[in-house]
């Protein structure tokens, strides 16, 4: 409370210093749109990993995803696979750079770590683009209808 006085005290004295409003909802700044994806896609973690996670959303420029885990947090750049259950579709090798890792659960005997991870993706190729336009139009909840 006694930061918010001062602010407000020098936005009075200075220009260009304005007091923070607490009743504003923070500002998305992500380049793509998110959709949410329904129970049945997936995500492996890089090439040869048994690490599958389900999916949360997905947007042109990255994905977010939960995973249970035992050991330490998947950061740095890595390859992930997308794949849905109910169809054929497999996109592979997507370059990924981790953004934020959230530790959500933690069984009470420490066996294991539920985690939900925002990763962002590298470049990615022509029909890797392709093959993400498709999984967002054809296998997440709103599509394309509201772009």
């Amino acid at each position: 409370m006694e930061i918010y006085a001062i602010r407000q005290h020098m936005s009075c004295v200075l220009p260009g210093v304005h007091a923070m409003n607490n009743t504003k909802e923070p500002v998305d700044r992500r380049k793509h749109k998110r959709f949410e994806v329904p129970i049945g896609a997936f995500i492996v973690l890089g090439p040869h990993s048994t690490k599958v996670g389900r999916i949360i959303d997905i947007s042109m420029g990255g994905i977010a995803f939960r995973h249970v885990d035992k050991e330490e947090p998947s950061n740095g750049l890595y390859q992930v696979d997308v794949f849905h259950m109910d169809s054929d579709f497999c996109l592979k090798n997507l370059p990924c750079e981790t953004v934020s890792e959230l530790e959500t659960y933690e069984s009470p005997f420490g066996s294991f770590i539920i985690r939900e991870y925002a990763v962002q993706f590298g470049d990615l190729t022509p029909h890797q683009l392709s093959q993400l336009e498709y999984f967002i139009q054809n296998h997440t909840i709103r599509g394309w209808f509201d772009r």
